[in-house]
């Protein structure tokens, strides 16, 4: 009853703490000057690039778990890390679409960030389908665990890759300095906030949800055990 209590009120900021996030991106930042209203996309778009490295931190982290100690409620974890993270790399994919066609006059530009982004979303994809592709439990998951680890090699790589090539996509957060309006960087934070408490909400919900399913198939062969 008290974690039920504890969900609801949890659920219950989240949403108001997304709604100071509206307010603060569309009313308290000013206009970008050169981009205009367009440059609002960026806010939603960074905070689900940090909700997508969030999940695929987690899942790398589940996956190691799961390989040194075999424990399935690591690779449950895991699996609904993926799943959430994959969901935000395509909200990063398309925000940066949306919010690159009128900048660059392009829908696509094959930019060293914008590549190694799809990059990430194929790998993360790839072990969705591993993971309905093989029956046996252990198999699957140990399978599962080692491309949630070598995948998560990409997860930097897209994050230095404005730094460390020649690129178009802009760089706005630098060592030591933000280069934004005190009112922008305070939408930012806000909507990084939401997002990230957003994050929290699916991961614990969609874990939950796995573990339970999980608990009636084992149920359910317990009783075909018995049966026989």
């Amino acid at each position: 009853m008290r974690s039920s209590l504890r969900d609801r009120i949890y659920i219950i900021l989240t949403a108001l703490v997304f709604v100071t996030a509206i307010y603060m991106v569309f009313i308290h930042a000013p206009t970008e000057r050169v981009m205009g209203p367009i440059q609002k996309i960026f806010y939603f778009h960074l905070a689900c690039a940090l909700a997508a490295f969030l999940s695929f931190l987690t899942a790398f982290v589940s996956g190691i778990f799961y390989l040194v100690r075999r424990d399935l409620q690591w690779d449950i974890l895991g699996a609904a890390s993926v799943e959430i993270g994959l969901v935000f790399t395509t909200l990063v994919l398309i925000t940066g679409v949306l919010w690159g066609r009128p900048v660059w006059n392009a829908w696509w530009t094959w930019d060293p960030r914008l590549t190694t982004s799809l990059i990430l979303w194929f790998i993360y994809a790839a072990c969705l389908i591993l993971r309905f592709s093989v029956d046996r439990q252990d198999k699957r998951a140990a399978f599962c665990a080692v491309m949630a680890i070598a995948g998560f090699v990409d997860v930097p790589i897209v994050f230095l890759s404005a730094r460390l090539w020649r690129t178009i996509h802009p760089v706005v957060i630098r060592a030591g300095s933000i280069d934004m309006a005190p009112a922008m960087i305070q939408a930012l934070l806000v909507a990084l906030a939401a997002f990230t408490m957003l994050w929290v909400v699916l991961l614990y919900q969609r874990s939950r949800t796995l573990f339970m399913h999980n608990r009636i198939q084992l149920l359910e062969k317990q009783l075909d055990g018995e049966q026989t």
